[in-house]
């Protein structure tokens, strides 16, 4: 039966152009300077931190600096040889993730030039405070504001390819997407499965999570060639495929899958956004549009998108693994 109760995620989905237009006044000087004066930078972070940090690390590529990416457990596991010439970015909306908490430890033990972004008032002293702590766990408009801090950094440390023009045309452009219908009327009766080319990768993988999360529908994202070279062979009648913004993908491949997909009996679905905005920063509307789907899909399917960690997922032992 479906939910008729209005949910924190879904308040949180309709107020997030609010708080982007908050995240474009927060102080960034800074933090730019560290990484300024980097030679190296490490974006870091977990579940969909880790998205913000891959997204991150095309915003901050301008050839002046060697930037990479790495899941918090990665970094840790196989700690670099920071020194003085290292900028490392943490990005953690709580500081209690274990290992983001651990790899942050080690970055400011290192000497590195360390930046964190993080929710409103958790106390690390070098963050930059993005958003509001959120009350659903499907953690949505901090991954958005982080991804705009992390777009003004990139402003000002490099040549991005966007500029400020771009980035004050987002809080309009999810103003928009949060109000746009949903790609799908209802749950596939199997699989839903995200692909992308490019950034759209990133987002089909974070759509992806939301939709397990909120919607808690087995749903899984792709790039679209790793779609292509055996992941699809099990897909038919029963299963979805939304594709991401395919109007980016150079080669196609994005469209010649919907039209294999549609040939095997899949219900398929295309997610866009309007020209004019660089593709990295595209990324953030097309988001709250599969964020919305979660929200709606979470409501016809009477589902909790609120509290998403339970059971045996949530314990302790669990959750502390890897923490300093």
């Amino acid at each position: 039966m479906a939910s008729t109760e209005v949910t924190a995620l879904s308040e949180t989905i309709a107020a997030q152009a609010d708080l982007l237009e908050l995240a474009l006044t927060v102080p960034v000087d800074e933090a730019a300077e560290r990484i300024g004066r980097s030679r190296r930078v490490w974006l870091v972070g977990t579940g969909t931190s880790q998205h913000a940090a891959e997204l991150g690390a095309l915003m901050l590529e301008s050839g002046q600096r060697d930037v990479r990416w790495r899941s918090s457990a990665a970094f840790c596991a196989d700690q670099p040889t920071l020194t003085a010439g290292d900028a490392v970015v943490i990005i953690s909306h709580t500081t209690k993730t274990a290992f983001a908490q651990r790899a942050r430890a080690y970055a400011m033990q290192s000497g590195a030039g360390v930046v964190s972004i993080t929710a409103h008032g958790r106390g690390w002293p070098e963050a930059i405070e993005a958003a509001p702590l959120e009350r659903a766990e499907t953690y949505t408009a901090s991954y958005l504001a982080a991804l705009v801090v992390l777009a003004r950094l990139g402003v000002a440390v490099g040549e991005p390819g966007f500029d400020s023009s771009q980035l004050s045309e987002l809080p309009g452009r999810v103003r928009a997407a949060a109000q746009a219908p949903g790609a799908l009327a209802g749950a596939p009766e199997r699989l839903l499965v995200l692909a992308g080319a490019g950034p759209a990768a990133v987002t089909a993988r974070e759509g992806a999570l939301k939709l397990r999360e909120g919607a808690q529908l087995p749903a899984e994202g792709y790039e679209a060639e790793y779609l292509l070279h055996g992941t699809a062979v099990p897909l038919g009648p029963g299963d979805a495929l939304i594709a991401v913004q395919p109007s980016d993908d150079r080669f196609g491949l994005l469209e010649l899958l919907t039209a294999a997909a549609a040939s095997e009996g899949l219900e398929v679905r295309t997610v866009s956004e309007a020209g004019g905005l660089h593709p990295v920063l595209a990324q953030i509307p097309l988001t709250v549009r599969l964020q919305k789907l979660a929200s709606d899909l979470a409501d016809a399917r009477g589902t909790d998108p609120d509290k998403v960690i339970r059971g045996g997922w949530a314990g302790d032992r669990l959750w502390e693994a890897g923490a300093p």
